[in-house]
């Protein structure tokens, strides 16, 4: 959308809601809340001027972290409830937001699959996971918590939050879950719930769900997906022949609670998590009192669903109006974008391999790649210093910039697809990069190109 048109709709909306406004007796202003507009100008003009300190997260040359910007749609929508400032607490708080946001989280759940569901929109995907593992605590109390190695941090953060045992679990060759290792914890490790990571944010590795499901059943323990990255790409499996391994993402149905972040890959400002559990149930956890907020609808208010109060209708808006333009459809709307970002990911994988200056360090499954250089002598630490350079040369370059991150990894992990790196120190550092916009697809030849350059100049 160029400027013209985004200024255009906004001006349409709001004039639209200047009208709705209007339904009301003139409001005066406080003149203590009145700011001078040559004010507004200046301050609004240092604001631009400081935002600049940032890295182009809206161009392909930013290839490193899961920054997204939102879809423009998403930013008209959002600017226009900010007007309201609508609370998806209590449903005299936001009546139409938060029709909105049931509309789209039955969205989000018939996606995964779920018949029925009992859910809602977070402000994040740590509240989202938190939430539905203090669930699986008071579903299975007493328990331990088991998650894979390579799962986001917030995992092990919550269990001790919740009071939980956590039982880290080993990861396989290629980062995802190990079963035999979770088998020999489930038989001695008390495990009330088992953590499938679906797209870990390291490696963007899918945890074997169809597998853990059932291995879990036979333990009598529960199945948390957290789908924060990966969850979306349930889109791509639905086709045949599907662009990523689809049974995991057909097996999110049958586990317990799911996770998805729509300010990943669904094109959201942050922040926009969501959780939604199979059984709606375990809506008995929730229950809780409030003697002055639940009084306009005897209808279940979000708030008696949610370990959060006050949260932004906005962000429900933007996301209902997202869909309403890009649907949860394998060959339309967001399908296709992330049928993109898989290829990218792909196509810079056959071009890593292929290298003389860099090494893949394993098969993308999503969108997200790394690679460390080619280092002389080939060891840890000379990797290391080599990742670091290539960093730092990179960002730093006035004419061609590229952005990538770096991410540690360790012997035992990295020794199993490169046997011939000398471990000097336990640990060295690779280079990521997250390709999450489509824009990635016609932009790989010339990132990879830019980075096999550098690493040339590097590693000789």
């Amino acid at each position: 959308m160029d400027r013209a048109a985004y200024l255009a709709a906004l001006a349409a909306g709001l004039d639209a809601l200047a009208a709705w406004e209007a339904r009301w007796p003139a409001v005066a202003p406080d003149p203590t809340t009145i700011v001078p507009p040559e004010r507004v100008a200046t301050v609004l003009g240092e604001l631009t001027t400081r935002l600049r300190d940032n890295y182009p997260f809206f161009h392909p040359c930013y290839a490193a972290q899961m920054m997204n910007p939102p879809h423009p749609v998403a930013q008209l929508a959002y600017a226009l409830a900010m007007r309201i400032n609508p609370n998806n607490h209590a449903l005299d708080g936001g009546p139409a937001t938060a029709a909105l946001e049931r509309e789209t989280v039955a969205a989000l759940a018939g996606m995964i699959g779920y018949p029925r569901h009992l859910g809602h929109l977070t402000s994040s995907g740590t509240i989202a996971n938190l939430e539905a593992l203090w669930v699986a605590r008071e579903e299975r109390p007493g328990c331990a918590i088991a998650y894979s190695a390579h799962a986001h941090y917030t995992h092990a953060r919550a269990c001790a939050l919740l009071g939980v045992r956590g039982v880290p679990v080993a990861c396989d060759a290629a980062g995802r879950l190990d079963l035999a290792a979770l088998a020999r914890h489930l038989a001695v490790d008390d495990v009330g719930t088992v953590v499938a990571t679906v797209g870990t944010t390291g490696l963007g590795a899918v945890d074997p769900v169809h597998e853990i499901v059932p291995l879990a059943a036979a333990h009598g323990a529960r199945v948390h997906a957290d789908a924060a990255y990966g969850g979306f790409f349930a889109l791509l499996a639905r086709e045949e022949p599907s662009p990523v391994a689809a049974a995991p993402f057909r097996a999110l149905a049958a586990c317990d609670s799911v996770v998805v972040d729509p300010h990943k890959r669904g094109l959201q400002p942050f922040g926009c998590g969501a959780v939604l559990f199979r059984d709606p149930a375990v809506g008995r956890v929730y229950q809780h009192d409030s003697p002055y907020t639940y009084f306009t609808s005897a209808e279940l208010h979000l708030g008696e669903i949610s370990l959060e109060c006050s949260r932004a209708g906005a962000a429900a808006a933007a996301f209902w109006a997202t869909l309403q333009c890009l649907p949860l459809a394998p060959d339309a709307g967001l399908g296709p974008i992330l049928a993109r970002t898989r290829a990218a990911a792909l196509a810079w994988a056959a071009r890593l391999k292929a290298s003389r200056h860099l090494r893949l360090v394993v098969e993308p499954e999503l969108d997200i790649l790394a690679y460390f250089p080619a280092a002389r002598p080939l060891t840890a630490s000379a990797i290391a210093a080599a990742s670091d350079a290539l960093f730092a040369a990179l960002m730093a370059d006035p004419v061609e910039p590229v952005y990538l991150a770096k991410m540690t990894v360790e012997q035992g992990f990295l020794a199993a697809r490169h046997p011939a790196i000398i471990w000097d120190q336990p640990t060295t550092t690779v280079l990521r990069s997250v390709l999450m916009k489509p824009e990635h697809l016609v932009a790989v030849d010339a990132l990879h190109a830019r980075v096999e350059r550098a690493a040339a100049a590097i590693v000789g």
